[in-house]
């Protein structure tokens, strides 16, 4: 047990682990004299969980995950479907459920699950190129199925966290050049010709979401495509959130400071828009430093999955850089106006359990894989043709140079 912590990879540790002083201190700065006061104590007690996590998966073989695969892929869709049947709202999305002593919400985990699922899929097809029918439209309806149960539960931002993963891994999982041509042309067609839709016929768009009670969707898209229709209430939230970033400068205002934030100008400055207090109350400098934190972060995950033997590992980081970095540039990108307001969460940053609870079992799966990833013996993946037992692509090159 303890040669396998000593393995683990100690940078990545040490991010984390400044990462959750920024959380800490930003969310209470966020938090001091408000009715969420406090909330920097619960962050803390969930790093502490996260942190035993992170040590005890690390002991387990990631690739057990991977062998049992798809009885965790129906098991997450389970939780989806009971978020949707049985869910409560929180922050205009149905899909919390709550335990009791705290809520989970399901759809974060989901991302966990399709991930490791996805690997399982594409670790099956060896070297060989991805067929259309057989590989790519399977696996696209398998990611369709929990996609659309998120969208009812009107959660937007983690839906589309599961487009990424998929791309992310179809990508890295060989598809063919041809069809990865025409898939990123029926993208561009249909977002650039959706977005030129709602900017012209916005009215007729905004009185149907209206009669069918997604209202809120339009809300979200205004501000962003078509800000001289946007109401008031719509584009408060990012109006006041570009002010708060801009009056930051380069070192920012100081410590509790931040007069847009502390006023309650700008909402949810624990949880989805904690980027703007951290850019208002520490201006240029302190945003560098966060995203040079999760640069190096993403860095590391991606030299352990160079370093490993086989195949499933590297499906694995890849599936979990994608989800990190999309939400990185979706959370942030929405408050610059980049991106419309999906509400995703910040990672290792912004208040709350489920999500960083999610992000920590993300990082014991790369330490599991940074640990066992050197040990090629993929009979835990049985049955396993002859295929599967040879070194994936990321091993082979490690091992010749």
């Amino acid at each position: 047990m303890l040669q396998k912590f000593k393995k683990m990879d100690a940078p990545i540790l040490m991010i984390i682990f400044m990462l959750m002083i920024i959380s800490i201190v930003c969310l209470y700065s966020s938090t001091h004299g408000t009715k969420f006061e406090g909330h920097h104590i619960k962050m803390l007690a969930f790093y502490v969980l996260g942190f035993g996590a992170v040590f005890a998966i690390t002991l387990v073989d990631y690739r057990l995950l991977v062998k049992y695969a798809l009885y965790i892929y129906f098991f997450g869709l389970l939780t989806l479907l009971a978020a949707n049947f049985f869910g409560g709202n929180i922050n205009n999305a149905s899909g919390w459920i709550n335990l009791g002593v705290f809520s989970i919400q399901p759809a974060e985990l989901f991302k966990l699950v399709l991930i490791i699922f996805l690997a399982s899929v594409l670790i099956k097809r060896g070297k060989a190129k991805l067929e259309f029918w057989r590989d790519v439209v399977p696996i696209g309806l398998m990611t369709f199925v929990p996609f659309s149960f998120v969208m009812l539960q009107n959660d937007l931002g983690n839906a589309m966290a599961y487009v990424v993963i998929l791309i992310g891994l179809l990508w890295i999982g060989n598809i063919k050049a041809s069809h990865a041509l025409i898939g990123f042309v029926i993208i561009a067609v249909v977002v650039g010709g959706g977005i030129k839709l709602y900017t012209v016929y916005h009215d007729s768009i905004y009185d149907y979401l209206d009669k069918i009670g997604r209202a809120h969707w339009a809300e979200r898209f205004d501000p962003w495509l078509v800000p001289e229709k946007a109401t008031a209430k719509a584009s408060w939230h990012t109006d006041n959130a570009k002010l708060a970033i801009g009056s930051g400068g380069i070192t920012g205002k100081g410590f509790m400071e931040g007069t847009s934030v502390q006023s309650g100008r700008v909402p949810y400055t624990y949880s989805d828009s904690i980027f703007v207090l951290i850019a208002e109350e520490f201006g240029f400098v302190g945003s560098s430093v966060l995203l040079l934190l999760y640069f190096i972060l993403i860095h590391r995950m991606i030299l352990i999955a160079l370093e490993s033997k086989e195949r499933a590992g590297p499906y694995i980081i890849v599936g979990i850089v994608s989800m990190y970095l999309y939400q990185v540039f979706e959370n942030i990108g929405a408050f610059i106006g980049l991106m419309p307001l999906t509400g995703i969460t910040l990672p290792f940053i912004s208040y709350g359990g489920t999500s960083l609870l999610i992000n920590m079992a993300s990082i014991g799966l790369i330490m599991s894989i940074k640990v066992h990833g050197q040990e090629v013996d993929d009979d835990i993946l049985a049955p396993a043709s002859g295929d599967q037992k040879k070194r994936s692509a990321f091993g082979r090159k490690q091992a010749k140079a």
